[in-house]
Formats: structure tokens, sequence, C-alpha cells
């Protein structure tokens, strides 16, 4: 049994390639200097900001890692050369409107490690995309929200 890669879209994957490079040219040399300068203060046992320049490359490395092995194992999907007309997939751009009060929301749904909701970007994997996929515009589906069930009309989908 294979196990499948998971989606990142072209975009989301230059965001984190664009992290990746800055946290490796910038921000390590920073907090290797930083770690250095600590150092030389002397006793190391009660040195609080070598400590915390320590515990700083160990969250930098780490998140390294992780974007690394997300660029790697992901499958990188641009959105722009899909072909499926007005039926919601993976990088949809979905214009939502809440037919209880007539709200508008516009989502994109996007991998797991690119989502971020104040961006309107949202996990594939998150409950609201898992009800939009397969939809299309024009249809109408009820989703069980943190604050009730709510009703909504799919108004547009599009693929930039």
């Amino acid at each position: 049994m294979s196990a499948t890669r998971p989606p990142m879209t072209a975009v989301g994957a230059d965001r984190l390639r664009d992290e990746l490079e800055y946290l490796k040219r910038v921000k390590r040399p920073e907090i290797v200097a930083a770690v250095a300068e600590a150092r030389a203060h002397g006793d190391l046992k009660e040195n609080a900001e070598y400590h915390a320049a320590r515990e700083m490359h160990g969250f930098n490395e780490g998140r390294i890692n992780e974007l690394e092995a997300a660029l790697s194992n992901a499958e990188i999907i641009d959105t722009e050369r899909l072909t499926v007309g007005k039926r919601i997939v993976f990088g949809a751009i979905v214009d939502l409107v809440d037919l209880d009060n007539e709200a508008e929301v516009t989502y994109q749904i996007v991998g797991d490690l690119e989502a971020d909701i104040k961006k309107n970007l949202i996990a594939v994997s998150s409950p609201i995309a898992r009800a939009l996929i397969g939809k299309n515009e024009g249809d109408e589906f009820d989703f069980n929200a943190p604050n009730g069930t709510k009703t909504y009309e799919v108004k547009g989908v599009r693929y930039k």
C-alpha cells in the first residue's frame, strides 16, 4: 500500500520555500550570533540569555526540518492548470453565502501546512473543506459548525 502525498498549492509551496530560505539565511545566523554572544558572558548554568538563545535555535531548526519535510513530501498542484469547471476540488477558491443571514465569505482550499484562516485559506482536511469537495456552483449544503448547523449556497468557484 503506497501512502498518498499531501497536496499543496504551488503558491503555498513558494511561500513556504521563502520562509525556509529566510530561516536558513537570515534567522539561523542571527541565532548563532546570539548564542555565541551569550556564551561569551560566562557561566552557562546561570546564563538566561544563553538558554533563551539555545531555545530559539531549537525552535528555528525544528521549523526548518518541518518545512523541508513538508516540501519534499508534498504533491505540488498548480491550481491554474486544473480543468474541472465549476466543481470544487483541492485548490478551488469558493464564494459562499450563508443562507441564514446572507453573509458572504470566500475560501481557498489548500494543503494543511499552508492553511491560514486569517487569509481565508482553509485546510483540505478541515470539516468545511470536506463538506465543499465535490460540490458545484449553485449547490446548497448544510454544514455542522461549532455554533450550530449552517446552510450555505456555493455562489462561485474559480481556480487562479
